[in-house]
């Protein structure tokens, strides 16, 4: 039973360990670079404005990938670098409502925030950085505890150190374990060495008698001469 028991609790934290490792390194890339870089093509933004609502709401996090702009369809909601006016170096999440393609086959985009009531500037396929997959509210809350810097201390260590502790718990009793084991197999060595001694014994007690009915017979068989 404790061998199952270790072997689950050794795949449950294998598992959460590489998801744990994987959230961090998409947050803590997005926070060094400032959204510059990806992982795999993936990105996380925390949303911080009502323009998506009631799709998207202050403080949602939103998982994007990188796309081709030839994939991109009408009602796609996209992330992108905006490069005029309001829009000057900020990045916008809103959904494609008109796309277009020149001769050179380079394609432009026109996008809308769902509670805006103007269009954005057009854009154009270099300055998007993906279409959203999903928004996540657990992924938004660890992304703003890793704002700072105890934060990330504890959404990196408290897990960490959970699963260590655990692991600790686990590696003491499998010790235990296996000293009760060897102490079983001391005292079968002991009881398997009294069977051999009272064997040995044994064989000497029969050897005795052996010698002792020989010279016996010996004695009788020189009576019996004279």
């Amino acid at each position: 039973m404790l061998d199952f028991i270790k072997w689950l609790w050794s795949l449950f934290r294998t598992i959460i360990t590489i998801i744990l490792i994987v959230i961090l390194a998409i947050v803590v890339t997005q926070r060094i670079s400032n959204n510059t870089m990806s992982i795999a093509g993936f990105r996380i933004f925390t949303v911080i404005t009502e323009s998506m609502v009631p799709e998207y709401k202050v403080g949602d996090a939103i998982f994007t990938r990188t796309i081709e702009p030839s994939q991109i369809k009408i009602g796609d909601d996209v992330t992108y670098m905006g490069k005029e006016g309001s829009f000057q170096d900020k990045i916008v999440t809103h959904r494609v409502i008109k796309i277009e393609k020149d001769q050179n086959g380079r394609y432009t985009f026109q996008t809308k925030g769902i509670a805006n009531d103007e269009v954005d500037p057009k854009i154009n396929e270099t300055q998007i950085y993906g279409r959203v997959l999903y928004k996540i509210r657990s992924i938004s809350y660890l992304n703003g505890v890793i704002g700072n810097l105890y934060g990330m201390y504890f959404a990196i260590f408290v897990p960490f150190g959970i699963i260590m502790f655990i692991d600790f718990v686990v590696f003491r009793k499998q010790e235990e374990k296996e000293d009760n084991d060897e102490e079983n197999d001391d005292d079968d060595d002991e009881d398997d060495n009294d069977e051999e001694v009272d064997i040995v014994n044994n064989k000497k007690i029969d050897k005795a008698k052996q010698k002792r009915k020989d010279k016996r017979n010996k004695r009788r068989a020189k009576r019996n001469k004279h």
